[in-house]
């Protein structure tokens, strides 16, 4: 029998789902353990008007905050999760027919998606992660993506919105891996891919150099499409292992030319002289006020060591969780997972991981606010 909760979600209503979580919780049952089985579900979860997977890639992206928070700040955040996939519209399940018997080549695959046939696509992609495994057909699915000719100016969705689902399928070994290749197959359909133009040259740039000199850039302006540009190179990173050299270096500078002409631009920050935020109940009172100056002043100061930082995206994980009020837009989490990630890997340059707070914490606001 299939478990309620998922049931509810299934079916969008709302409000049983949230009362089936409450039980569950009352239960005893960890949070951590109802976000991983919501997995199979969460694939089919939809965004209309818009195309794209933003909350299976949503569901990935949790697990970037797990290690971050403490046992109590999992349950609000699973309640968020919840009530996201409830009330939002699923994508019609497509129904695994009898398995290929011969293994499909990535030319099969990619022949399918020209043709818009996304159940036949969803086959061939099972068929060819049965023969190659996850990390070539993540690979190969991630260069179609990154390197069609008509998608040049779409380069932040067809890099993140299939990354995170490939690497949440490849960190669940356990489960059944058919709800996420029919979501990108129908996504890929979608897309209606151009000619392949991945072609990469011979000796490419250093993509280190190449993206310490655009992540001013990256994180400068406001709004959603600039939040891309930092969503797009952290997605890049967390999946640049499954490329060449080459492969990777090509999409660097794809990246680089997905934000066009964009200038730097450094957000006028006005420090706190009172130091880092000690509490969870301070950081909160600032938050709650929606005003985004004050906030990323009082938090730049949190860069300098280990410790701050995880304390740091503790509660900005947790502010976002308890503001929740029944409603978000799927960026409002993985436009936090970025910006948690370029603080990571650029603590020491507040030029980039305040200017990434600024953007985040910006648009976060904002959304609110409409």
């Amino acid at each position: 029998m299939q478990d309620a909760l998922l049931n509810a979600i299934e079916e969008s209503d709302v409000s049983v789902a949230q009362t089936e979580l409450e039980g569950k919780n009352d239960l005893g049952v960890d949070a951590w353990d109802i976000h991983l089985s919501m997995f199979e579900t969460a694939q089919w979860v939809m965004n209309p008007p818009f195309i794209n997977p933003h909350l299976p890639k949503m569901h990935a992206i949790c697990r970037e905050f797990k290690p971050l928070l403490e046992k109590e700040d999992l349950l609000p955040l699973v309640r968020l999760e919840v009530s996201e996939y409830a009330r939002r519209p699923k994508l019609e399940k497509f129904e695994r027919s009898d398995p290929l018997l011969a293994a499909a080549s990535f030319d099969d695959i990619e022949a399918a998606i020209r043709k818009m046939d996304a159940k036949e696509a969803a086959l061939l992609l099972e068929s060819f992660l049965s023969a190659k495994g996850a990390p070539e057909l993540s690979r190969r699915l991630l260069l179609l993506g990154g390197g069609s000719s008509e998608l040049k100016g779409s380069l932040g969705h067809s890099i993140s919105c299939t990354a995170f689902l490939l690497l949440e399928m490849m960190a669940r070994p356990d489960r059944d891996h058919w709800p996420t290749l029919a979501v990108l197959a129908d996504y890929f359909c979608k897309l209606k891919l151009g000619p392949y133009a991945g072609s990469y040259a011979a000796d490419p740039p250093a993509a280190e150099k190449t993206i310490q000199n655009h992540m001013v850039r990256a994180v400068s302006g406001t709004g959603i499409v600039n939040l891309h540009h930092q969503i797009t190179i952290y997605a890049l990173e967390r999946v640049r292992h499954l490329f060449t050299a080459e492969e990777y270096n090509g999409l660097v500078d794809a990246w680089v030319r997905f934000m066009g002409d964009k200038e730097e631009e450094q957000p006028a920050l006005h420090f706190t002289e009172s130091g880092p935020l000690d509490s969870y109940t301070q950081f909160y009172q600032l938050f709650s006020k929606l005003e985004t100056g004050p906030v990323v002043s009082a938090l730049v100061p949190m860069l300098g060591a280990p410790a701050a930082r995880r304390q740091m995206g503790r509660f900005l994980v947790k502010g976002v969780s308890d503001l929740y009020q029944g409603k978000y837009n799927p960026h409002q989490l993985t436009g936090l997972g970025s910006t948690l990630w370029v603080i990571d890997q650029f603590h020491t340059q507040p030029s980039i991981a305040g200017g990434a707070l600024f953007q985040f914490v910006d648009y976060f606001f904002g959304a609110l606010k409409k």
